[in-house]
C-alpha cells in the first residue's frame, strides 16, 4: 500500500495512474478493497469500499483513461484486468460509465481543509460512490476543458498527467523519477559511442 503518484494533475487522472509501468504491461495498484480505502484516504476522499466498489473504481478508472488518452496504443494502455471487471471498450461505454458514477451519489460538496490545511470539494456523502462520483465530475471537467493531456516519455512507465508547464512542452511524469533517468541514459549512450 502507499504506491501512490500524485503527478496527473487532477484528481481523475491520479485515479488513472493507480496503474503503474503501462508501456510495460501494466501493474494494478488497487488489488484489494484496503488498497482502495488507502488510495482514498490519501487522496482526501471519503469511502470504505467493499469489493463491487473495487469493481467500479476500475470501471471508472478505464473509462476515464479510453477518453482523455485515446491516442494511448492497446500496449501502453497496461489495463490490468481482475475477473470481475466488465470494462468499458468504446467511447460510448466509457461516458455511460462516468455518466453513471456521477448519477450514483450526486455530489453535493462542501468545503472542507486537507491536510496541510488548504480548502478542497469534499462530497456531503461519505460513502465510496460519493467519493467515485467526484472523480467523474472531476473527468467530466478535464475531457471538456482545455488541458493538455500526456503521458510521460520515458519508454517504461506511461503516467498520463496534465501538462500545465508555461511552455506546454513538459515530456515527462516527473522530472525526478524519470526525466534524470532518460536524460542519464541520453548521456551515457552519447558518450558510451
Amino acid at each position: 500500500m502507499g504506491d501512490w503518484l500524485w503527478y496527473g494533475g487532477r484528481p481523475s487522472v491520479d485515479l488513472v495512474n493507480t496503474i503503474r509501468d503501462r508501456k510495460l504491461g501494466g501493474r494494478e495498484t488497487l488489488r484489494t478493497a484496503a488498497d482502495l480505502e488507502a488510495w482514498l484516504r490519501a487522496a482526501d476522499l471519503p469511502g470504505v469500499p467493499a469489493d463491487d466498489d473495487l469493481r467500479a473504481t476500475r470501471r471508472l478508472r478505464e473509462a476515464i483513461d479510453l477518453l482523455a488518452f485515446p491516442a494511448a496504443s492497446a500496449p501502453d494502455r497496461g489495463t490490468v484486468a481482475e475477473a470481475g471487471d466488465a470494462l468499458p471498450r468504446t467511447a460510448r461505454e466509457a461516458a455511460d460509465v462516468i455518466n453513471a458514477a456521477i448519477a450514483a451519489a450526486p455530489p453535493v460538496p462542501r468545503l472542507a481543509l486537507d491536510g496541510a490545511g488548504r480548502p478542497i470539494s469534499a462530497p456531503r456523502d461519505e460513502s465510496t460512490a460519493a467519493a467515485l462520483a467526484v472523480l467523474a465530475v472531476d473527468a467530466v471537467g478535464l475531457l471538456t476543458g482545455d488541458d493538455l493531456l500526456r503521458v510521460c516519455a520515458a519508454h517504461d512507465c506511461g503516467i498520463r498527467f496534465v501538462d500545465r508547464s508555461p511552455a506546454r512542452n513538459r515530456q515527462w511524469c516527473s522530472m525526478r523519477r524519470c526525466g534524470n533517468r532518460t536524460k542519464a541514459r541520453r548521456h551515457y549512450d552519447r558518450t558510451r559511442t
